[in-house]
């Protein structure tokens, strides 16, 4: 086996290492897209709850006697900056203040508006469910598939990292206190 023996060797396993390298990007790169557009998605439910939950405090406002500011905080939140778990939580917080307040006052109860929100507000929620669960799904699918080698080699190159959950835990590190109720 002469040079050029030698020669065709090392191109053979150059494109190869080229077509796994362009393979396995292209992967990644599915993933990422799939996270990236739930993550759009979900930001868009959010969006939509807050604009309700404000709708809810207008009728609430306007219908129960005593005038107070139920959902301040909820209005403060536009001017920080938070994660959308955070929003999340935030914003189920508000609703369970809403729900609470329509059925603890009579002069809510049937009340077309904030009936409408309430289930408006349900199909968001459930909606909301899905959308997590399928970037949950993801995220841990993009996770074990960049941890693997040769994929993690490639991942290191292209500056691809673990993404959290949802929820925001990270699972590699040695915070146990990272749970959030």
């Amino acid at each position: 086996m002469g040079t050029v023996g030698i020669i065709l060797i090392l191109l053979a396993l150059l494109g190869l290492y080229f077509i796994m390298h362009i393979l396995i990007y292209n992967h990644i790169q599915v993933f990422k897209t799939r996270i990236d557009h739930v993550e759009g998605i979900i930001d868009e439910n959010l969006r939509e709850k807050y604009d309700l939950i404000l709708r809810a405090e207008e009728v609430i406002k306007e219908k129960i006697a005593e005038k107070k500011e139920y959902l301040k905080e909820l209005k403060e939140l536009k001017e920080q900056k938070i994660s959308n778990f955070d929003f999340c939580r935030k914003l189920s917080e508000s609703e369970n203040i809403v729900i609470n307040l329509y059925h603890d006052n009579e002069q809510l109860e049937n009340n077309e508006n904030i009936e409408e929100v309430l289930v408006d507000l349900k199909k968001i929620n459930e909606h909301l469910s899905a959308l997590i669960a399928f970037y949950n799904k993801y995220t841990s699918s993009l996770n074990s598939y960049i941890r693997k080698f040769p994929n993690n080699i490639i991942a290191k190159i292209h500056h691809v990292k673990v993404r959290p959950f949802f929820d925001g835990k990270d699972l590699t590190d040695d915070d146990i206190d990272d749970f959030k109720i």
